[in-house]
């Protein structure tokens, strides 16, 4: 039987078991043994890491070749215009790399959303945006580069959802364990 653990990692965690100098690890939240996230979010980053003990299954979560879609929750700093919208649906060119396109729309601040630890840095004067940002790739701080690539940096990032699999009803910190037949 293959298992799956989908957690809701908060912000300053690694997706690695062992601790690194200033950040937690997910051997501070996930106490079942033999567990392996399938793909990474930085510790800057927050939400849904998948974790399982089934290496087949993680490399089809985690290898591009499956392109299971990744659903980011996006606070950016300032209103992107539809110019900027437009460019990230089309793909963006980061780090001499031009992404796939993106599926964006702008969305109001997500219901019963956590507390940040630290919080978000605001600016009086500059106004934040929610977005919701559906990618098929996912490589390193790939969601932050492109929207600052358009002129928004990115404040808050939360991946809400990998292919089907979401953060429903998980609060920050918390995992469920799925038994798949």
């Amino acid at each position: 039987m293959k298992r799956l653990i989908l957690f809701n990692k908060p912000n300053r965690v690694v997706c690695q078991f062992t601790a690194v100098s200033q950040y937690g690890s997910l051997k501070d939240y996930i106490t079942l043994p033999r567990f392996y996230p399938a793909g990474r979010l930085d510790a800057d980053s927050e939400g849904l890491v998948i974790l399982t003990d089934d290496g087949r299954l993680q490399n089809k979560i985690s290898h591009p070749d499956y392109q299971l879609s990744k659903t980011y929750w996006v606070q950016v700093e300032g209103t992107p215009t539809r110019q900027a919208i437009q460019q990230l649906r089309q793909g963006v060119t980061v780090k001499n790399y031009l992404t796939r396109p993106a599926e964006v729309d702008l969305m109001d601040e997500p219901v019963d959303l956590w507390p940040r630890t630290p919080p978000v840095r605001f600016r009086r004067q500059i106004p934040t945006t929610w977005m919701r940002l559906i990618i098929q790739e996912g490589k390193n701080r790939q969601v932050r580069r492109m929207t600052a690539a358009v002129g928004y940096p990115t404040l808050r990032l939360i991946r809400f959802a990998i292919g089907d699999y979401t953060l429903k009803g998980l609060a920050s910190g918390d995992w469920r364990l799925l038994e798949l037949s």
